[in-house]
C-alpha cells in the first residue's frame, strides 16, 4: 500500500508544511476513531481540483468497522466510476457531495438518514481539516450502527469527547503543533479515560482509569476532585514526581507524564479541549505501565551486565597480551619471539571487538571503527622502520558480535600477511575495501552479502602458491574462520597492477543493519 507522503505528492499540489500536518494528524487520529466508534478516511483534493483521493484510513478498536476493504488511493471524480459496493462495505456513491459540502461550507456535515447500501446501516459525517486557517482536507467519519443500543455513560462521554475533538480539527486546533515528544506507546482510549472541566475537576472517570488510580493508593472517588492535586498527593506518598506532572494532570498542556506510588507506575496523556479559542476542559488518558516499566528495568540491568562482562573480557585479554609480550622480550630465539608477537596481535584483535561491545547496548558493533584500528597494526608490525600506508575504502557497517569477532581476526591476519609476505616488511600500500551487495535468490527475498578485499602492491604470489595446501599458520586460521565461523568464501589471486588481492564473500542475515 502506498505511503501517505507518496500519495500526497502523486495526486495533489499541497506543500510540505501541509504534509507534515497530515503526518501529525494521522499519527494521532486513532483517538478520534475510538472515541467516535467510527471509521475515518482522509480525503484530499486532487491537483486539478476536480475530485478527491483517499490518502489514509483508520478503523476503530471500540466498535465494528464500516469498511471491510481499504479505501486508500480510491479516487472520487466525475470521470472515474466508483466501485460496486460489496458485502459489509458502504457505497461511495453520493459521498463526494457530502465531502464537497464540508469543504465549501467549512463545517462538520452529517447525512440525515443512515446509508444501507452496504447491507448495514452507516451514519456518515464529514469533518473539514484546517491548518493555519486554510482548508487542506476532509475527514469522512462512518459509524456502523448495526450494534446500536442505549448508550452508557462511558459511551456518551466518548461521543461528546469525539465531537469536541472533531470541532478542534475543523478549527485547526488539533493536532497540536507545540506538543512535546510522545512516549513509545501512549495511552489509548480503552486503557482509561478521564474527562476534566475547565477548572481541572474530573467530571467522568472510566472504570479502567479509576482502577489505575486505585493502584496508586486512591481510596475515594475521582469524580469531583481536582486531578492535578489528587495526583500530586498520591505521588508525594511515593517517589519524587516529574515537574510536568501538575500541568499534565491538570489538562493544561498537550504532553505526557508518569506518576509512581506504592510500587505502581501510571502513564498520563493530556489533551486540552479548545473550542472557539477557549479551553473548555481536557481529556486525560490513563494507562497502568507498572509491568512494562519493570521489564524495562530488567532489560536495562541485563544490558548493563552484558556490557560489564565485555569490558572485563577486554581487560583480561589485554592482560594476557601484556604477559605474552613480556615473555616475548625474554626469548632469545627469533622464531619463538615472532610466534608470541603474532599471538599478542591475535589476542589484541579480539580485545578490540569486546571493547566496542562494552560501549553499546546491543550485541552489534560498527565494524568500520574496528577495521580502522586493525589496519593501523600494519604500520606497527613493520620492524625495519619503513613506511607502510594502510587505508580503508567503503563501509562494513553494523555487524553482530558473532560475525565481528572472527572477522576482526581474519582482517588482522590478512593485513599482517600483506606486510610480511606481500611487502616483505618493505615500503608499500595496503588497501582494505568493503561493500554490501544484494544477492538475488530464486523464490526467496534477496539477501545481503559482504564483500571484503585486502590488496597490496608488493611482489605478488609465489608461482607454486596453493591456498588449500599452504603451511602458513595465519592463512590456515583465515580459512578455518571463514569456512567454519562465517560460512563464507575465500579467494586469493594476483592483483592486475601487481601485488596480491584477497577476496572474502560473507553472507549476512536478511535483517542485518546496513551502514549509515
Amino acid at each position: 500500500m502506498p505511503h501517505l507522503s507518496d500519495l500526497i505528492r502523486r495526486y495533489t499540489a499541497l506543500k510540505t508544511a501541509d504534509l507534515e500536518w497530515f503526518h501529525s494528524l494521522v499519527s494521532d487520529w486513532q483517538l478520534l476513531a475510538d472515541l467516535s466508534f467510527a471509521d475515518l478516511v482522509l480525503w484530499v483534493r486532487l491537483r486539478d481540483g476536480n475530485g478527491w483521493v483517499a490518502v489514509s484510513q483508520m478503523r476503530p478498536t471500540t466498535g465494528p468497522t464500516a469498511f471491510q476493504d481499504d479505501l486508500v488511493e480510491r479516487v472520487l471524480r466525475d470521470d472515474v466510476a466508483p466501485p460496486d459496493p460489496g458485502a459489509g462495505r458502504t457505497s461511495l456513491v453520493g459521498k463526494r457531495a457530502l465531502i464537497e459540502r464540508a469543504w465549501d461550507e467549512g463545517r462538520i456535515c452529517r447525512e440525515g438518514d443512515p446509508d444501507w447500501s452496504g447491507g448495514v446501516p452507516v451514519r456518515e459525517e464529514t469533518i473539514p481539516v484546517r491548518r493555519e486557517g486554510k482548508l487542506i482536507a476532509v475527514i469522512q467519519r462512518s459509524t456502523n450502527l448495526s450494534s446500536a443500543r442505549t448508550p452508557s455513560r462511558l459511551e456518551l462521554t466518548y461521543l461528546q469527547s469525539a465531537s469536541d475533538l472533531a470541532q478542534m480539527i475543523a478549527e485547526g486546533e488539533f493536532p497540536f503543533s507545540d506538543q512535546g515528544p510522545l512516549m513509545v506507546r501512549s495511552p489509548r482510549v480503552g486503557d482509561g479515560l478521564l474527562r476534566l472541566d475547565q477548572a481541572g475537576e474530573v467530571v467522568y472517570a472510566s472504570p479502567n482509569a479509576l482502577s489505575a488510580y486505585r493502584r496508586l493508593g486512591l481510596t475515594a472517588d475521582l469524580v469531583g476532585t481536582r486531578l492535578a492535586q489528587t495526583t500530586l498527593e498520591l505521588a508525594a506518598a511515593g517517589e519524587a514526581h516529574d515537574e510536568s506532572l501538575t500541568w499534565t494532570a491538570g489538562g493544561r498542556v498537550p504532553q505526557e507524564a508518569e506518576v509512581e506510588a506504592r510500587g505502581s507506575t501510571v502513564q498520563l496523556r493530556s489533551i486540552p479541549l479548545v473550542i472557539g479559542g477557549a479551553r473548555i476542559g481536557a481529556l486525560v488518558m490513563v494507562r497502568d505501565v507498572t509491568e512494562l516499566r519493570r521489564r524495562e528495568r530488567e532489560l536495562m540491568t541485563k544490558n548493563a551486565t552484558i556490557r560489564e562482562i565485555h569490558h572485563r573480557v577486554k581487560n583480561n585479554l589485554q592482560t594476557v597480551a601484556a604477559l605474552l609480550r613480556l615473555q616475548s622480550r625474554r626469548l632469545e630465539i627469533p622464531e619463538g619471539r615472532s610466534a608470541l608477537d603474532e599471538a599478542v596481535r591475535r589476542v589484541g584483535s579480539i580485545a578490540i571487538v569486546h571493547e566496542m561491545l562494552s560501549r553499546t547496548p546491543d550485541e552489534i558493533v560498527d565494524f568500520d571503527d574496528i577495521a580502522d584500528r586493525v589496519i593501523e597494526m600494519a604500520a606497527e608490525v613493520s620492524s625495519t622502520g619503513t613506511q607502510v600506508s594502510p587505508r580503508r575504502e567503503g563501509h562494513f557497517g553494523l555487524l553482530p558480535a558473532l560475525v565481528a569477532t572472527p572477522l576482526s581476526m581474519v582482517l588482522a591476519e590478512l593485513v599482517q600477511n600483506a606486510v610480511e609476505h606481500g611487502l616483505g616488511y618493505g615500503p608499500g600500500s595496503i588497501e582494505v575495501g568493503a561493500q554490501r551487495v544484494e544477492a538475488p535468490a530464486e523464490n526467496q527475498p534477496a539477501s545481503q552479502r559482504l564483500l571484503v578485499e585486502v590488496t597490496d602492491d608488493g611482489g605478488g604470489l609465489p608461482r607454486d602458491f596453493d591456498i588449500d595446501d599452504t603451511t602458513s599458520l595465519g592463512l590456515q586460521i583465515v580459512r578455518t574462520l571463514i569456512a567454519g565461523e562465517l560460512n563464507g568464501h575465500l579467494e586469493v589471486r594476483p592483483r592486475e597492477s601487481g601485488g596480491t588481492k584477497v577476496v572474502i564473500e560473507l553472507p549476512l542475515e536478511n535483517d542485518a543493519q546496513s551502514p549509515t
